[in-house]
């Protein structure tokens, strides 16, 4: 491809082909906008790519094992697709609507997720799926049972128009701590709603309004309601087919790609405004830029916290699940006297991701003292023997600015939650300041 085959004029420019950036190429394409998507590396997805077992060995290890050392224990290396940022689809989700409205869905492939399990007093637990779960799960005595079905049923039967369903309870101004206390909750109940159902990662949200975690366990309820097991999905051959999925659409609708090129320099109008972008094929100019926060470094800040990730291979299914190939395993932080979960996922080779009869496990938290790789020895001890682990930390950013002064609009880095609800928040909120109106889902024909 030579400059001479390239337009240089674009609606929007996108850099990097994280799944952030790869939704909103897809999205901003099938409403019609021109628009370029650039990434500096040679393959999709960015932070979020799915990466071979070479490709690990070379990220992650200071001495990489041969390549027939490698495949003798292995085996071959085409088998391997491991996510570097583990997270689960929410079944009723946004980003699963997303791909659903957007018939992304036509290109991948899903498989539900086995079960949801929570740490308690040293083991761990199924998170219940159905009734029949809930009324023999360890988890809770007889007659916190009984509570908790009252306030389930309170949560699927509320409706903001009707007060006889309110039950006295106004969840704009009401905390969650009053509601618990208003159906008579214990602490352990309290903890497993909020860690394993609403999937908070700390307490925070307890003396904060009710409606957000309200919100939070509608969905899971609705998830799990939707295929029943657990309220997850995962694509096959990896998280790294998302962003591949959405580059497709993009390209149906127009969209040009060009991976394994650099930016050579950024340009600006005389009042500061992006104005194009200097490539090894020439320059292309937008008025509007969107990026990944490592092409803009000056324009983001540290959040001041870090993620931590152990990527795990195992031989053998997780002790305790009853083979399950696939699973999440939440670690609520005061089982563990920590400030915020560990989440475990599991996926095996039932999704095309490793090689036959092994399992990717892979820890994910944040990093809250200064032996960061010590905070994951109460999920590692759950494994069982880990045939190779490779470890990482990530600090996480966010733009300074909205984006409006400059037209350019930064995504967020990704988070330690084990699901893609916050992804599809940012993706939801630079698409409104991008735009101008809100994200309205709706089926499309797709063009032939």
């Amino acid at each position: 491809m030579s400059q001479s085959d390239l337009d240089t004029d674009y609606d929007v420019i996108i850099l990097g082909t994280g799944l952030t950036e790869c939704i909103l190429s897809g999205l901003l394409s099938v409403d019609g906008k021109k628009i370029l998507h650039i990434d500096r590396q040679d393959h999709y997805g960015g932070e979020a790519a799915s990466a071979s077992l070479s490709q690990l060995f070379n990220k992650f290890k200071q001495k990489p094992m041969s390549d027939a050392d490698r495949e003798a224990k292995f085996g071959k290396d085409r088998d391997w697709n491991v996510d570097l940022i583990p997270k689960f689809l929410m079944a009723n989700g946004e980003l699963t609507n997303i791909l659903v409205h957007t018939n992304v869905t036509s290109y991948l492939d899903f498989k539900q997720v086995s079960g949801s399990y929570v740490f308690k007093n040293g083991k761990i637990y199924k998170v219940p799926s159905n009734e029949m779960e809930a009324i023999t799960s360890p988890l809770m005595g007889i007659f916190e049972k009984r509570r908790m079905k009252k306030f389930l049923e309170w949560i699927s039967n509320y409706n903001d128009d009707d007060n006889s369903t309110h039950q006295g309870l106004d969840l704009d101004k009401n905390t969650m701590d009053e509601v618990f206390y208003k159906f008579g909750l214990g602490n352990a109940t309290k903890e497993f709603i909020g860690h394993a159902m609403a999937l908070w990662t700390n307490d925070d949200y307890i003396q904060e309004p009710a409606r957000p975690t309200f919100e939070r366990i509608l969905l899971y309820c609705k998830s799990v309601a939707k295929y029943g097991k657990s309220p997850y999905l995962y694509p096959m051959y990896g998280l790294g087919e998302l962003p591949q999925g959405f580059a497709r659409l993009s390209a149906i609708y127009g969209g040009t790609y060009m991976l394994d090129t650099p930016i050579e320099e950024i340009m600006y109008t005389a009042d500061d405004k992006f104005k194009s972008i200097k490539t090894k094929l020439g320059e292309f100019r937008a008025p509007v830029v969107i990026a990944d926060p490592t092409y803009f470094p000056e324009k983001c800040k540290s959040t001041g916290k870090r993620v931590i990730r152990a990527i795990c291979i195992l031989e053998h299914s997780v002790p305790g699940t009853g083979d399950a190939d696939s699973l999440q395993i939440i670690i609520p932080q005061s089982q563990v006297g920590r400030s915020n979960d560990i989440y475990i996922a599991v996926v095996s080779d039932s999704h095309n991701v490793c090689s036959k009869g092994r399992y990717i496990a892979i820890i994910s938290t944040i990093v809250e003292t200064d032996k960061p790789h010590i905070e994951l020895e109460p999920a590692l001890k759950l494994l069982g023997p880990i045939a190779e682990k490779f470890m990482g930390i990530a600090e996480l950013f966010e733009p300074k600015e909205d984006g409006f002064k400059d037209n350019i609009f930064l995504s967020k880095s990704y988070d330690a939650s084990s699901h893609f609800e916050t992804t599809t928040d940012d993706v939801k909120d630079i698409y409104f300041r991008v735009t101008g109106h809100p994200l309205m889902l709706k089926t499309r024909e797709l063009q032939e």
